[in-house]
């Protein structure tokens, strides 16, 4: 890896990517790892990345992504910070229905496993450090685009410029690559937020996640290594200041009320963190000699817990494309080759966001019709073994027409 301090100069690289945040660093990776040249450009340090305060929030990563993860060379550095997901126990409120996830009946692993993000930018940086032939350019924001049919140029604000034959946009929701290239973007609010704390309990987890649709939204008690949690409690937007401004005392009092006592007594440690929450995808994933991925291509409601298994899903199929298309002598920025990412990805996208989205407006709300259908579907999901394993399939990943990093193996 080198740490590049720009100057004023032109610099090429077969890949420039904007975002150094968890896919745009895993994209960077995946693409050092099968021969490209590639650039990262972020405007934060990495101190700030990798700080304590700057994201509270853990992922579940499914089994499919810690395959890819474990291929390119990164998941050594994360997997003694990870906790495996075995179970997963949904339940609607307080009905006595409930679906009950097991990796036993799959018999190959866990379904996921748990990370808190700071760890995983953490490993994503010490693999980058492992790699020659990533550029990093940290501290650098970008003040100019221009893509030709033939190359993309990015001018920084430092005066330097870097050349490439394809630009990633990896700069999340608010990309301002893909406001660059005017791709339009559809949006709806859920008027909720997401809030994110940690908590320590008396009694162990066991591995096991739980999911609880509650009239305000999914409220979700994930595993963490040791006898600690990740809650993600969403909760309507105009509640959240109320619960954001109660003190340690009332906020713990609350939150132990909302888990219970099965773990034993809980307390939260480090802070807490109210995200938004909102359904956004972008009408195009590429462009000439651009493609954006991750959130800057769509973000997706937490209820699932697969919105940053789908932006490393769009680096997995990518590095697979750009790689095949390279091998054969084609032009990996041509747009014949973006083509072939762009259908790939969008397919897979559509079924995963309708999912989140639909889950979402059927759970969260008290309406006693719906909720007696949805405990009727509960309850059949959970008689019957085939439909289980299913689900339990598309949580781990492993549904669909896999890139061959999400099966464990580099492209070539």
């Amino acid at each position: 890896m080198n740490s590049s301090t720009t100057s004023h100069k032109r610099l090429s690289f077969d890949v420039a990517i904007v975002g150094g945040g968890l896919v745009g660093l895993t994209a960077a990776i995946g693409l050092a790892r099968h021969g490209f040249d590639v650039a990262v450009v972020d405007k934060a340090p990495k101190g700030d990345l990798t700080a304590v305060e700057y994201d509270g929030r853990s992922s579940a990563l499914a089994y499919a992504t810690c395959r890819m993860l474990d291929a390119l060379g990164i998941w050594k550095h994360m997997e003694p910070f990870s906790q495996p997901i075995n179970e997963i126990r949904v339940s609607d409120g307080p009905s006595l229905m409930h679906l009950h996830f097991d990796h036993k009946a799959l018999g190959d692993g866990p379904l996921g496993h748990m990370v808190e993000n700071r760890h995983t930018r953490l490993a994503l940086y010490q693999r980058v450090e492992e790699l020659e032939n990533i550029h990093l350019f940290l501290e650098e924001s970008v003040s100019s685009i221009d893509r030709t049919p033939d190359s993309a140029a990015i001018q920084l604000a430092s005066g330097a410029e870097i050349s490439a034959r394809l630009l990633l946009g990896a700069d999340g929701r608010g990309s301002m690559v893909r406001k660059n290239a005017d791709i339009p973007i559809s949006t709806f609010e859920y008027q909720q937020h997401g809030i994110v704390c940690s908590i320590e309990h008396d009694i162990s987890h066991q591995g096991i996640a739980h999911e609880r649709f509650l009239p305000s939204g999914p409220f979700a008690i994930l595993p963490l290594t040791g006898n600690r949690s990740s809650l993600v409690w969403t909760e309507k937007s105009h509640l959240v200041d109320t619960v954001m401004q109660l003190s340690d005392r009332a906020f713990q009092a609350e939150v132990q009320r909302r888990v219970g006592d099965f773990l034993g007594n809980v307390t939260p440690v480090g802070g807490r963190w109210a995200y938004p929450l909102s359904l956004q995808y972008a009408d195009n994933y590429t462009d000439t000699r651009l493609v954006i991925v991750g959130d800057a291509a769509h973000g997706i409601h937490p209820i699932a817990g697969q919105g940053l298994n789908l932006g490393l899903r769009d680096v997995a199929a990518l590095v697979q494309v750009i790689t095949d298309a390279n091998t054969v002598g084609l032009d990996i920025g041509s747009n014949q080759t973006l083509d072939t990412y762009s259908r790939w990805r969008h397919a897979d996208n559509a079924a995963l966001i309708s999912v989140t989205d639909i889950l979402n407006r059927l759970f969260s709300n008290d309406v006693s019709v719906i909720r007696m259908a949805r405990d009727a579907g509960l309850a059949v999901v959970e008689q019957i073994p085939p439909l289980k394993n299913f689900f339990m399939s598309h949580a781990r990943g492993t549904i669909g027409e896999l890139p061959k990093l999400l099966q464990g193996e580099l492209v070539r």
